[in-house]
This record gives structure tokens, sequence and C-alpha cells, in this order.
């Protein structure tokens, strides 16, 4: 790393949809390495490509980024001394520089049609715009000069394209992969900027890094190969030496290992691949998010940090002061990382148990909320909490674990009741009932002590009687420590509870 150069770094997202996991990460890397280098993270939105940009995904970017506590420094919503950072609003950088590189020779005009393209491919399977081909095309290196400025006088679309060398070998140091090469015979002549006077992303990501700055660049390594088109273009426009210092990172991989990680693979596996809840403006569709289905953002950065990346050591949970004290570029991996949904559900497990009760308050009432539970007392919320916290591995779950202490059961497990029902059990809870109306003090310890006494007086078995008094308060055979319940429900509801399931429990099939 340069030393004399502060660091900066940008995220430079396409709003054209949902933020893929794999999108996050590279979010998520930039920002540790910019933090811990005392540096300055970016957020570009590059939406030159105006046929794919999709409302609302520019915003719904920043709310993820925000869920997921790594916000930038700069970017549209927190403006900054290097914007604008939208790339439409950079329009007018870019054609200057295509047309520099025209007059210098490193690129040309192309007249080509779409039609004319198109006829080519059916001609040419592997069809590429490149040295082998591009004399017999429809370009200025094709035709004479007065036929170009003709065109271009007449108003001709045109897009402009690099003019790749042949015979040449481009290179870089990779921090993740270190040396790189490639033949530039085998690279075609991408488009650098758009008949609409858009740039392409190859040349409005060279642009916009050097006019912001930018001293290292994180992507994933499908961008490997646009590197050399890349590279000459820092070197066409003068500016080598201030090119950043790339890090192609890794593939998030299917949990197979077969190939990149898709919105489709979670469809047919039953996970999110998107960070929060995204829904299609066009369509309506609605794709699942982490968030909504009960990840921690704590949780899903610490899981995400670790496809690719780890300090060395069996440490697995990282605060994200942790990771940034930690992060090192020389910890990435250079091989892919299978996405674990196990394991991911793990890591959301792990940071529930260890969050503070109050903090995890809010999201409690959503899920309530959804259930249509919508005025808890938040003592009595705060009290239900830790007897289930450990049963959690969504937040989501919470209603699944602790429905029965904000409504009573609509049912109840007979099967595991009635086979072995007796009269003197009915006896029994109809004396228990009668007793705990005046019983006190209401509290988990001296309610336990009380009823098993009262059973050892009865002669039957622990139990026989425990569990039906269980079925009683929740409706099945699950849930904490079943005197903490009735501790909690107090004595009324518990009472009420009790009446209800006896009568369930007492029918001709169970005498």
């Amino acid at each position: 790393m340069d030393q004399d150069r502060k660091v900066r770094v940008r995220f430079a997202p396409s709003p054209t949809g949902g933020l893929h996991l794999g999108g996050v990460r590279t979010a998520l890397f930039n920002y540790l390495f910019a933090r811990h280098h005392n540096g300055t993270f970016v957020l570009r939105i590059e939406d030159t490509d105006q046929t794919r940009f999709v409302q609302g995904a520019e915003e719904y970017i920043q709310d993820c980024l925000q869920w997921c506590g790594i916000e930038p420094d700069e970017s549209p919503l927190h403006g900054g001394a290097y914007g604008p950072y939208r790339q439409s609003e950079r329009k007018a950088n870019y054609q200057a520089y295509a047309e520099q590189l025209v007059a210098d020779g490193y690129a040309y005009y192309a007249f080509d049609t779409a039609e004319e393209l198109d006829a080519q491919r059916k001609l040419h399977p592997n069809f590429k715009y490149s040295h082998e081909n591009r004399s017999q095309l429809r370009n200025s290196l094709s035709l004479p000069e007065t036929e170009v400025q003709r065109l271009i006088a007449e108003g001709h679309p045109y897009v402009i394209r690099i003019k790749m060398p042949v015979g040449e070998t481009i290179g870089f140091d990779d921090m993740i992969r270190g040396v790189v090469s490639f033949d530039s015979s085998l690279v075609d002549d991408k488009v650098l900027l758009k008949a609409d006077g858009m740039p392409t992303y190859h040349l409005a990501v060279v642009v916009d890094d050097y006019l912001m700055g930018i001293t290292h660049a994180f992507r994933g390594e499908e961008w490997l190969p646009s590197a050399p088109v890349h590279i000459l273009l820092w070197e066409y426009l003068g500016w080598r030496n201030s090119m950043p210092h790339w890090a192609h990172l890794p593939l998030i991989l299917k949990p197979d290992g077969n190939g990149k990680l898709s919105k489709r693979d979670g469809d047919r596996l039953g996970f999110p691949v998107y960070a929060m809840n995204w829904q299609d403006p066009k369509t309506g569709d609605l794709t699942r998010g982490f968030r909504e289905m009960g990840f921690l953002p704590e949780a899903f950065v610490n899981m995400l940090a670790l496809l690719g990346w780890n300090d060395g050591s069996d440490q697995e949970l990282f605060s994200l002061d942790e990771l940034i004290a930690k992060f090192s570029v020389d910890r990435i991996s250079k091989a892919g990382a299978k996405f674990d949904f196990e394991k991911a559900k793990w890591f959301n497990h792990e940071w529930i148990k260890q969050s503070k009760d109050e903090a995890l308050l809010p999201e409690l009432r959503n899920v309530l909320a959804e259930q249509g539970v919508l005025d808890v007392d938040p003592t009595y919320l705060a009290e239900v909490l830790p007897l289930v916290k450990e049963r959690l591995t969504f937040l989501s779950d919470f209603w699944e674990q602790a429905s029965y202490f904000f409504k009573r059961p609509e049912g109840y497990d007979l099967a595991a009741v009635q086979p072995k029902w007796t009269a003197e059990k009915t006896d029994f809870f109809a004396d228990m009932i009668t007793k705990l109306e005046n019983f006190d003090p209401w509290h988990s310890a001296e309610l336990e002590s009380f009823y098993k006494l009262a059973i050892q007086a009865s002669g039957m078995k622990v139990g026989e009687l425990m569990l039906p008094f269980r079925i009683m308060l929740v409706g099945g055979k699950f849930g904490p420590h079943v005197f903490d319940i009735a501790a909690l429900l107090g004595r009324e509801e518990t009472i009420a509870r009790m009446k209800s399931g006896l009568e369930a429990f007492i029918t001709p099939a169970a005498l």
C-alpha cells in the first residue's frame, strides 16, 4: 500500500434491483479496508445504463448498507468533495475523455447498426468486434476520413470503441491473486461510449476512479476479464501512476460448490440471497431478504466476512469493530467460498444469544404486530424474551416459540394426554385449581415446590402430572420451564388455562 496516499475505496453498484449478498460482501470488504487504514469509504451509483435502471433501487441499496452498519462517508445521500456520486450526473465528463482517446489513436468511432451486428452474429456464432474483423466493419478505421466526418455531421449514431493492441501482454499485480496477465489479442474492442452519450462501465469506472482519487478497488473476480481494458485506459489517458491497487474477490458459490450463487438458487433451496426484501416495481414480485427472515445485521455481516476471509485463528464470532481491527487483504482466499445456509443460521442463533435483550425488543414488537398482537406491555415482553431467547434461530421464530405468552392455546395435544388420563388425574387438577386460587407468593420456585409436594401427596408420579400441566398452559409439549411460564402468565391466566385444558381432557374417550 502506498504510504503517501490516504486510502479511498468505493462500492459502485448499479441500481437495477435487489442487493445480492455478494454485492454486500464487496461493500463490506471495502468498508473494512477503509476503516482499518483510517481511510474513506465512497458509495458511487453506476446508473449509466438507463435501460436497466429500476426506480427505488438506489434508495434500497442505501437502506441495505445502513442496516448492515456499513454506511459510506461520501455518497449521493451524504455528499462530499468528489461529487456528484451518481454517474448519470457526471455525463459531461466522459465524452471528452472518449474523444481524447480517439484523437490519440487509442479508440475509434463505430457506426455499425444493431441490425448489422446481429447479422454478423448469425454468420459468426462466436462473433466479437476485434482486430480480426474491425477492418471489415463500419468504423473510422475502415472508412475514409471524409466519410467518417460526413456520418458524424449528419448525426448518424455511433459508439466509441477501444482499439485493443495485438500481441501485447497486459499484466498487473492483484492484491489477492498476485501477478495476473492477459494476451491483448484475445480481448475484443469494448464499447467505451454508447450512442446516447453515456459511458459503459469500462470508461466510467476508470474516469471516476481517477477523478475521485480512488486508491484501492475491490470487486468480484467476474470482472477479471475486463481488467486489461481498464489497465490500458489508465495508461492511454496518462494516469497509470494513479491507478488504484486491484483486489478481485473470490466468488460466493452455490452450496454444492458448482457455480456462482444466484437468486434462483435461493428460490430453489429456500433461503434468501438478498440483504433485505426487494419488491420489483414492474412485476410486483417480492424477493425475501435476510433482514425480514429474522437475521440480525451483526450476524449477517459476520457471516459475510467469513465467506472468503479469515483471521488465521479458530475465532468465528466477530463484531464489526473486531473485523475492522483484524481485516487484512492477505487473509482473503483466492478460491470461491461455498454458501452454507445452515452455518448462516448458526451465526444468527449465536448472535441472538449474546445480544442484549433491550436491543432485540423493538424487532420482536414488529414480529408480534405481524401476528395482530399490537398492545404489548414492554415490561412483560422484556420478561418473556429471556425464557425463549436461546431457542431462537431467527427473530421471526419468536412467535412460534412464545405465542402462548400472548394468547391462549387454540387447541391441545390431546394425543399426548388422553390415552393415560384417569379420574384420579381429574381430581388432582380440580383440587390444584382450587388451591392455586389462594396460593402466595406467585413465583416460579414456590409454585414448583408446592406442585411437586401435591404430586407426592397424591401418590402419583411427577412425570404423569407435569406434561398435562404444560399442555394446559401452552397447548403442546414445548416451551421453557413450565413454572416459569405459569409465574409469568400470572394467577388468573394460569387458572383459566388449567380450567379450559381440564375440560378438554375430560371426554368419554379419556375416562
